[in-house]
């Protein structure tokens, strides 16, 4: 009896009643909340020390790639302001109409191969996918060549059956008109066109970048505009030597025409790529700069911190052996 009225008493003690709970709630939500500031308070200088170290290692990165892509600009802007002078003639003669509606429309896409250039890649996409709505219709189908592997990469998700061929690591080595020339004769030789659209992105100063399409037309469609009246391709007012006919002269010059435009394409694509670099370069050095002060002003205060309380514990040790 004595030991079964004790049990009870035991249950009465050890059960929480429904005036406690309350509570014993408050004080688990004062705990978890001390403990939730200790650990931001407490947090560890060796872990903000190993991500400062982080931080200036990308900042070092960042700093010697704006070097290197500044290093490589000049030289190639001054190659690129040599090349636009090599294909403008050909505007006079055998035009630049992006208006002129075909069936056969072929576009080209000048992209890089390297990332981390701002979004140059992705206008020059933007621009090629709008083109192919615009030129898109019931008896027309446009195809699409792309150069450099970021633009495939993102047109490849949506238009993989309308590439016609894509190439890639033309930058590997610096870009001369023998290398692009033969890249131009491939695609004439395996595409059929009446009209190719080259997008590309125009350079203009490190921060300033044009996307813009030049339009190259197939000898056939020369002759069809120049009969219907039109001024693309007159070669009347030229002598013509060498016994070659009209239509011989205009597939070499369009076969001229689309090597020299797809030259300054490529140099004024790797010009504005390496400008957008620099900026985007100098845009992560400069954030990084920002977050080594932060990383930098949270370890001073976690160091501080941690220097005081072992001052008060020294202390209230001390008064506590004094009394």
């Amino acid at each position: 009896m004595a030991m079964a009225a004790l049990r009870r008493e035991g249950r009465r003690f050890l059960l929480p009643t429904a005036s406690s709970a309350p509570t014993i709630a408050a004080r688990s939500a004062i705990s978890n909340e001390e403990s939730c500031l200790f650990g931001v308070r407490s947090i560890s200088t060796q872990i903000v020390r190993n991500r400062m170290k982080s931080v200036k290692n990308i900042q070092k990165i960042t700093k010697a790639m704006k070097m290197v892509a500044a290093s490589k600009l000049r030289g190639v802007q001054i190659r690129t302001e040599a090349s636009r002078g090599v294909w403008q003639p050909f505007i006079a003669l055998l035009g630049d109409s992006p208006s002129i509606d075909v069936k056969k429309n072929v576009i080209v896409t000048v992209s890089s191969d390297k990332g981390l250039c701002g979004g140059i890649n992705s206008t020059s996409v933007k621009v090629s996918k709008a083109l192919f709505k615009v030129y898109s219709g019931p008896e027309k189908e446009p195809k699409y060549v792309i150069l450099g592997e970021k633009g495939k990469a993102q047109l490849v998700r949506d238009s993989k059956d309308h590439i016609m061929l894509s190439v890639s690591e033309l930058q590997k080595n610096p870009v001369n008109y023998t290398q692009v020339s033969v890249l131009a004769d491939d695609i004439l030789k395996n595409v059929e066109f009446d009209a190719l659209r080259v997008v590309y992105n125009k350079f203009r100063s490190i921060v300033l970048f044009i996307p813009t399409v030049s339009t190259i037309l197939s000898p056939e469609t020369i002759e069809k505009e120049s009969e219907a009246g039109g001024s693309l391709g007159d070669l009347d007012l030229y002598e013509i030597e060498g016994g070659e006919t009209k239509s011989e002269v205009l597939q070499n010059l369009t076969e001229f025409q689309f090597s020299c435009v797809m030259f300054n394409a490529v140099l004024e694509n790797a010009c504005s790529e390496l400008g957008a670099r620099m900026s985007a370069m100098d845009s992560s050095s400069r954030n990084a700069g920002e977050m080594l002060d932060r990383l930098t002003l949270a370890y001073n205060r976690t160091r501080q911190a941690s220097i005081t309380t072992e001052l008060i514990e020294i202390i209230s040790g001390a008064s506590a052996l004094e009394g």
